[in-house]
Order: structure tokens, then sequence, then C-alpha cells
């Protein structure tokens, strides 16, 4: 099912394989992640997860069989959107968003689809958003969590430059700032103060303003232990490119540092 022209939504296509089951979801944006997702999705399986939160695809057009409907149904996803419109992770994340909030969701948890993450955790999230939190940060740096096989430059880069920009502008300490998986409540995404769907949010725009937004209004926030495992002796599974890449984030963090994405400048132009 092809969906209409939405303001601040690219365009995207839906595939509903349930109907709506659990009061919250996890979304998973990917693009060409192969035997990645399909391995995340097992892990799940093997965990239940798709009977607590309904499980949902966000995906950039992959062209590498990996969202064949078979394969997802086989592992309980929910439903599949897939990003016809412009954009990249801001945009699958909005496409998400966007559809859980009119699904009625209570809240949305997000998680990367290159299986790197402990995927098993969602419970957690889905015990802190019952407890009324507006925004949980998942964190292998804090006691509990667990940090396996990280590159040391990506270890630098996020203990020391990252986490510390980001709580600055949060004013509150955050350690693993560039971790997809967390969760926001509705009622923090529906905040007239936050406006998450704008087309302004293309790259990794959307994952640093709403780093630091809750805080910035006195939600409640807060982080948990999870395990992040990078592949031993293998390429880094990521598609953030080393040079361009990494200098696109620093921008977005200095913009977000000083609020550039903030509603209120967005409506004095």
């Amino acid at each position: 099912m092809k969906t209409k022209k939405i303001n601040g939504v690219p365009d995207f296509t839906v595939k509903e394989y349930k109907k709506k089951q659990n009061k919250y979801c996890l979304l998973i944006p990917i693009l060409n992640e192969g035997e990645r997702i399909k391995n995340e999705l097992q892990r799940a399986q093997k965990k239940n997860i798709g009977s607590i939160v309904d499980i949902i695809i966000c995906d950039g057009k992959s062209s590498d069989g990996s969202t064949d409907d078979k394969i997802l149904k086989s592992y309980d996803v929910n439903t599949l959107l897939t990003k016809t419109g412009d954009g990249r992770q801001g945009a699958q994340l909005r496409m998400g968003i966007y559809y859980a909030l009119q699904k009625g969701y209570e809240g949305i948890i997000t998680i990367d689809g290159n299986n790197k993450d402990s995927i098993e955790d969602v419970p957690k999230f889905i015990k802190k958003l019952e407890e009324g939190y507006d925004f949980v940060q998942g964190s292998r740096f804090i006691k509990g969590g667990e940090a396996i096989n990280t590159p040391i430059i990506r270890y630098l880069s996020v203990r020391f430059i990252h986490a510390p920009i980001i709580s600055i502008t949060a004013h509150k300490w955050y350690t693993d700032t560039t971790n997809n998986f967390r969760a926001y409540s509705k009622e923090y995404l529906e905040n007239e103060n936050v406006q998450p769907l704008r087309d302004i949010f293309v790259t990794y725009e959307l994952l640093a303003y709403l780093s630091v937004k809750a805080d910035q209004l006195k939600m409640k926030t807060c982080e948990i232990p999870v395990k992040r495992e990078y592949p031993k002796n293998a390429k880094t599974p990521t598609k953030i490119s080393p040079i361009k890449g990494n200098s696109d984030l620093m921008r977005i963090l200095f913009q977000n540092l000083f609020h550039k994405y903030d509603v209120k400048n967005i409506k004095r132009k």
C-alpha cells in the first residue's frame, strides 16, 4: 500500500503482515543488511520479542533480498515500511515514527539492523517506558553494559567527542550517544516543542536532536545497560564513511549544540 504525500514524511509503501498487537513497537532501519538483519531477527524470535513489541522494518529500499515477505513473516515481523522518497536514516526514522504514531503506539523503541546490538534487551526499554520515562538511551559503557570488539577509533570518538558534546547540549551526562538502541515515549514525540517530522532531518540529525531535546524540556530520561558487539577480525558494519561521514557528524553535533534544529528557530524562517 502506498501512502499519500505528507509534509515532513518521505514517500513510502506499507506491507502489514499482522494487525497491531502490542502497546509498543520496535523500529529497525535497514539498508541492504543481508544476513545481519536475518540473524538479528532470529535472535529476537528465540526470545519471543515479537510477542511483547510489534517489530517494524524501516527499509531504505534494500536490493539484497533481505526484505523478502516470506523471510520477514517467518521472523515475526509485523510491518515492512519501504521508503521511496528522498533521505537516508533520518528519513527512515521519520517514516517509522509517523507510522507508529498514526497506529497509536504508546512508545517507540529503535535499534540498528546490523546485528551489533542486544535485541534481547528490548524488555528493559519497555519497563522504563512503563515507568514513565520519555527518553531511554541504551549504553554499553555503564555498569552492566558490554562493549565487545569496539574499534579503538570508534571508542575514542564516542567517549571523548560525541558523548561530551551531546551531554553539554542536553545538560545531562550521557555515555553512548551514537547508539541507536533507545526508546521514546509518545508524549515526547508528540510534544509541540519537538516536532520530529521535519524535512531538515535527513541523515543523523534526528538522532542527535532527540538525544538532547527531552532533557532540555525537563522530561524524564535515563540510560540503561545494553551490549554492543562488533564482529571480530571483520569489517565494521556501518553506513558512516571515514572522512565525509565523520565530518558530517561533527557538523551535525555543533549545529545541534547551537540549537539549529529547534522548533522556534525553524518558525523564525
